[in-house]
Parts: structure tokens; C-alpha cells; sequence
């Protein structure tokens, strides 16, 4: 699946992952490859990311997801790289 995400002053990522864990408004989620079509709203919290080698987490205001043909999408308000490991 391909990521980017998008902050009003820059590209935070962008790039092939294996999974994407938000915040949702309603609660947290996990999208994987194949997922459904989702668009959805994003509170303040912890996304992470998933990538082959890696594990991103980064902390997020409010914002949006979408994910369509295995490409997400994701536009978030401001954000704090908390923790990147292997």
C-alpha cells in the first residue's frame, strides 16, 4: 500500500507501508492492504505506521484519512514524530 501523509507546512511520508493505525473520532482503527474504501475523520492521537523494516509513530491533531485501490491518504492539522523503531 502506498501512504502520504500531509501537514498544512510539508509531506511528513511518503511510501510504501504493510499497515496504518489512526485515531478515528469514533476510535482507533488499522487499515491493511485490500481494505475497504474508507474516508474518515481523525481526532488527536497516535498514528503508526507499519512499513517492511520499520515502525513509525507519530502524535496528530484532528484531520482526515482516505483510502481507495490501496493508496492512503492522510492530512492532519500538526504532528510530533514521537518514536521510529526496527
Amino acid at each position: 500500500m502506498k501512504l502520504i501523509i500531509l501537514s498544512p507546512d510539508q509531506e511528513i511520508f511518503n511510501g510504501e507501508v504493510t499497515g496504518v493505525k489512526v485515531p478515528g473520532t469514533s476510535g482507533s482503527f488499522e487499515l491493511l492492504n485490500n481494505h475497504a474504501p474508507i474516508v474518515s475523520s481523525i481526532s488527536y492521537g497516535v498514528v503508526r505506521v507499519k512499513t517492511k523494516d520499520r515502525t513509525f509513530s507519530f502524535k496528530v491533531d484532528k484531520g482526515f484519512i482516505e483510502m481507495l485501490n490501496n493508496e492512503i491518504s492522510l492530512l492532519v492539522q500538526g504532528y510530533e514524530e514521537i518514536e521510529s523503531s526496527k
